[in-house]
């Protein structure tokens, strides 16, 4: 009896299906939720590949359930976690020696690093300084400062996502070994350190307290508390104030809460003329 040629065909995951999961992974916070975070979203982007690599029924179901399991990293360092696990659902697919388990501790253990580096390189370094740099157009009275921003910092996420899925997928489980070592820790800390370096610089650069209560009139020079502060240390309060801020959140205080009496200390000085 002649073998069917079509029943031992592998099959491969093609760049219709990678390019679906691409722009599924726009939605991914969509049906973000606070019991499993976002598995939704990762069960939503992988169906494209599920569908070309399960046949409707059993395998098709658990594959699917498996990917509704607790999940939660960085939403643009998503990508190469969809591009490896697409990767390792095709040798599962195709009968290789990769089973549910496998790729569901691949998952886990991708989640926590990629989430170090990205949280302190996209929320801590590159949304901040492109933000400043809009806000300073901004300032101006020119609509290219909050266009710039929208236009760089999408360029930046959807860039990622289109790189980093292909990137996975192409890799598959070599990219742990790729991420082994020291790497990820040395990428991850040098991430932080520059997300705090840009972070000190844009306090000086954009929180201002002015107290313009006069200390001495001398023939038509005013010298207020202001004056002196900015001689013996410019920008002194406002980096005070960021250190009592951190200290404040450290002891978990409320966020909100320092918001809050923030802007009542901020109005209250105004009126009473303390503060500028």
């Amino acid at each position: 009896m002649a073998e069917n040629p079509t029943r031992n065909a592998k099959k491969t995951l093609s760049n219709k299906e990678l390019t679906s999961m691409y722009i599924r992974s726009w939605f991914l916070l969509g049906s973000f939720n606070f019991e499993r975070v976002q598995n939704m979203g990762f069960c939503f982007v992988m169906i494209p590949a599920i569908k070309k690599l399960y046949a409707p029924g059993k395998e098709r179901n658990e594959a699917l359930e498996r990917h509704m399991e607790w999940f939660n990293t960085h939403p643009w360092l998503t990508a190469p976690i969809f591009g490896v696990t697409a990767a390792m659902e095709e040798e599962k697919a195709n009968g290789g020696e990769v089973d549910g388990t496998a790729i569901a501790a691949m998952k886990i253990g991708l989640m926590g690093p990629l989430a170090g580096v990205g949280d302190p390189l996209f929320w801590g370094t590159v949304r901040p300084v492109l933000a400043a740099l809009g806000a300073g157009i901004a300032m101006t009275g020119s609509l290219l400062g909050p266009l710039i921003f929208f236009v760089a910092i999408n360029t930046i996420r959807l860039g990622c996502k289109w790189y980093l899925l292909r990137y996975g997928y192409l890799k598959g489980n070599e990219i742990i070994q790729d991420m082994a070592g020291d790497r990820i820790k040395k990428l991850t800390r040098g991430a932080a350190i520059t997300g705090l370096f840009t972070m000190g610089a844009l306090v000086c650069k954009w929180t201002t307290i002015n107290i313009p209560i006069v200390v001495t009139k001398i023939k038509g020079k005013t010298t207020t508390v202001q004056n002196i502060l900015d001689s013996v240390l410019p920008g002194m309060l406002a980096l005070v104030l960021t250190l009592f801020v951190a200290w404040l959140l450290k002891k978990g205080v409320n966020p909100l809460l320092i918001i809050i009496v923030i802007f009542g200390i901020g109005i209250l000085g105004k009126c009473c003329g303390f503060l500028e």
